[in-house]
């Protein structure tokens, strides 16, 4: 019997490289959303290492969303494989870009970069619209700038969703996230929000009609409106 090409782990690794191996393992199985990965104490036998080094990586695996233990099932139950990946991307995103002091210019020229794109793709893929109608609906409701905020954030980032790309998606929450606060004061120094609602009225038309240029001329000009300092950069 073969070790199916795995290589035990030095014991001088660190568990970031006990985590790699584990991913590897991931991978190589073919495990999905659901399975279970062995016992602790098997795969600190498999990979070579000490339990503890295991249970570290496991907790790592665990914070992002990868997998969830199951409390109360004893040292020999295996973790569950979650399916959050693009939650646990946009979290670890977020946290960087919380991290990095970025100016609000930076972010909100990201977004200028990555929201044309997806309104783009959004129209030319004739992307079903109901949750950014759902999203418009909720801000015509909204009775605070932070309650404002919150459905124009699901608005975008079901823009970002409706282009079919994942990363996007993430990318968008986690800039959404860290810039809510921003958000908030926009909508509270604009004090009338019919402009911003006549913009995202355009985006989805636009999008409905697959009208990719204009998808992404609406966004633009959208941006335009609700950061007019930031304008033109």
């Amino acid at each position: 019997m073969g070790d199916g090409g795995r290589r035990p782990v030095k014991r001088t690794r660190t568990f970031e490289e006990v985590l790699t191996q584990i991913e590897r393992r991931i991978a190589a199985d073919g495990l999905t959303a659901g399975d279970r990965l062995p016992a602790e104490r098997r795969l600190a036998e498999e990979l070579g290492v000490s339990r503890s080094s295991v249970r570290e990586a496991l907790r790592v695996l665990e914070s992002l969303g990868v997998v969830s233990s199951q409390v109360g099932r004893g040292p020999d139950a295996g973790a569950v494989l979650t399916s959050r990946p693009e939650t646990a991307l946009a979290d670890l995103l977020r946290l960087h870009l919380g991290m990095a002091g970025l100016e609000l210019r930076e972010v909100i020229g990201t977004r200028h970069m990555i929201e044309q794109w997806a309104a783009s793709h959004a129209a030319s893929a004739r992307a079903d619209t109901s949750a950014l109608a759902a999203a418009l609906s909720g801000m015509d409701g909204a009775r605070t700038a932070e309650e404002f905020v919150e459905h124009d954030t699901a608005f975008h980032c079901a823009i970002a969703d409706a282009s079919g790309n994942r990363l996007v998606a993430a990318i968008m929450r986690s800039l959404r996230d860290s810039m809510r606060r921003y958000a908030v004061e926009a909508v509270e120094r604009l004090g009338d929000t019919a402009i911003l609602r006549a913009d995202h009225v355009r985006i989805l038309r636009a999008v409905e009609a697959g009208d990719a240029d204009e998808a992404a001329r609406a966004v633009a000009e959208h941006l335009a409106h609700a950061y007019p300092s930031l304008s033109g950069h």
